[in-house]
């Protein structure tokens, strides 16, 4: 997946046209941002570099664990990696998967403001 970058037209191509390995690295970038704990991980990214210890602890799991998360991000492109003696340091190198994750968030926000009026608007009309 890193280093074959698709253009917004050929993603946005009818879905006919779309060769079957374009819709299968499509997949693959999302599914590495369908894990709550590399959605976690990246959150924790969000405000700069932090080494592996640092997220293990913010993540309460085992070093294993975050390790194993860490490496198919990285391998996704999705992180950038640099080691300090002992130390390894991830920080994001792919600003879109903060994008993707906000449009996400608003339409998530977006329909559980409109399942919220649907609930006042029912619990109104039962008070009759």
């Amino acid at each position: 997946m890193q280093g074959s970058v698709l253009s917004r037209r050929e993603c946005m191509k009818s879905a006919e046209s779309v060769p079957p390995e374009v819709v299968q690295q499509v997949a693959e970038y999302f599914s590495v941002l369908g894990e709550p704990m590399r959605l976690r991980i990246l959150n924790l990214l969000r405000d700069g570099e932090k080494c592996v210890q640092d997220l293990v602890e913010a993540t309460a799991t085992s070093q294993a664990n975050v390790s194993k998360h860490l490496k198919v991000m990285l391998q996704a492109g999705i992180l950038c990696r640099r080691s300090e003696g002992t130390s390894a340091y991830y920080s994001v190198d792919d600003g879109l998967s903060f994008e993707l994750c906000n449009l996400v968030c608003d339409r998530i926000a977006t329909r559980i403001e409109e399942q919220a009026k649907h609930f006042r608007a029912f619990s109104i009309a039962g008070k009759d």
